[in-house]
């Protein structure tokens, strides 16, 4: 599967094979084109597993970005030394994970607290996460969403259409075979968030206007 620190899935239906990268257990990793510069940058000195294993699920796929997103992300000093001594990453609504969020973010820590999943079930719940990913199921109540956590410095994702033109900030999108991601940074600017030029730079588009229609 895609997971995180040292290990990617290389030559799949998500991630074709367009180059290979080398990294320093004496093996080459396959990729696409489009993640060499995110492996480059995210993961130098990683191993990869076997490009003829099977191929990583959509939402493998989702959670490894995820972890990721937190890696590159800097919240306001406040926050980082707040929230208790966890690293809360929350999904909002019918979760489309399933034991996969768990599983891939098992033993993983971000700014120097452990990951911790949890699922909610209302906005206002979100208050003290740091990621929140919002379920599909959410589509029609994401105005008021959105609203709820206006205040708070929580980087919001999901693969809701229009996700980051609705004011969201990070937006899961289908490009061929490949799952990418745009960025609203305006949306995560006014939130307080830091966005790494790394992120910006492998992101499928950034959208500078916090808000462009519902």
């Amino acid at each position: 599967m895609a997971k995180i620190r040292g290990k990617w899935i290389c030559g799949t239906a998500v991630f074709p094979c367009a180059r290979r990268w080398p990294v320093t257990d004496g093996h080459s990793c396959c990729l696409s084109k489009f993640m060499a510069l995110a492996v480059a940058l995210v993961l130098v000195g990683a191993s990869c597993l076997n490009a003829q294993q099977s191929k990583p699920t959509e939402y493998q796929v989702k959670a490894a970005y995820l972890y990721n997103f937190g890696r590159f992300v800097k919240w306001p000093a406040g926050i980082a030394a707040g929230k208790g001594d966890s690293f809360p990453v929350c999904v909002l609504g019918r979760d489309p994970f399933g034991s996969i969020l768990d599983s891939t973010l098992a033993g993983e820590a971000l700014e120097g607290k452990p990951v911790v999943i949890r699922r909610i079930a209302r906005p206002q719940d979100a208050a003290d996460c740091r990621i929140l990913f919002v379920s599909s199921t959410e589509e029609h109540h994401l105005k008021e969403i959105l609203a709820a956590i206006d205040q708070a410095s929580v980087l919001t994702v999901s693969d809701i259409p229009g996700f980051s033109r609705r004011g969201g900030m990070i937006q899961f999108v289908v490009e061929g075979d490949r799952i990418r991601f745009e960025i609203n940074l305006a949306t995560a600017e006014s939130a307080k968030l830091v966005l790494s030029s790394e992120l910006l730079k492998v992101a499928a588009a950034v959208r500078r206007n916090a808000r462009s229609g519902d």
